[in-house]
This record gives C-alpha cells, structure tokens and sequence, in this order.
C-alpha cells in the first residue's frame, strides 16, 4: 500500500510539473524559417503567428507563388521546432518514460 502511496504522490508531482511547462510552452515563442532565411515566421507554443518576417528581396509580383510555398514551409519549420521542444520537455518530466505512439499529453 506504501508503494501506491508512493506512486500516486509521483504522479501528482508529474502533473504539477505538466502544468507547469505547458504554460511555459504557451508563453514561449518558436522562430521557423525557409528560403535560407529569406522568410521568418514565429509562432507561440500554441501554434498562434505571431509574426511574419519577409526580406524585400522575395517582393516580386511575378513571384508571389514561391513567396506563399516559402511561408508555409516556415510555418511547418516552426512547428517541428515547437513539437520537439514539446517532446524534450515531456522527456524530463516523465524521466524519459516511452508515451504509447500517437499519446499526447496536450
């Protein structure tokens, strides 16, 4: 019974801490990028644009469709960065416990 005790003081610990870094998550700001740095487009932990960042070169009306391919690509640059912070995260707290596949624990 004492181990369950244990055990369940452990796994309220883990959720404090969850809590804990979700806000942090939440609050931080994540940068992606494409066209060799061409386009920056930063996102919060949630996935929110915060902001757009376009050099002046990319400015050419006949070249709007490479510009639109270069934001979508920063975008999902950005969301990599923001789901393998999310996983290194989750590492510590669970001590590195495997989640089952697909498991997301927000």
């Amino acid at each position: 019974m004492k181990d369950l005790m244990g055990m369940m003081k452990q796994v309220g610990q883990m959720q404090a801490r969850l809590k804990e870094v979700q806000e942090e998550l939440e609050r931080s700001e994540i940068e992606g990028q494409s066209g060799g740095g061409l386009v920056h487009l930063t996102v919060d932990g949630k996935g929110v644009v915060r902001r757009v960042r376009i050099d002046p070169s990319l400015m050419k009306p006949d070249e709007v469709e490479i510009l639109e391919d270069l934001i979508v690509a920063a975008a999902a640059d950005a969301r990599q960065k923001s789901d393998s912070e999310m996983q290194a995260k989750m590492a510590e707290i669970t001590g590195g416990l495997p989640l089952p596949p697909g498991m997301k624990l927000f």
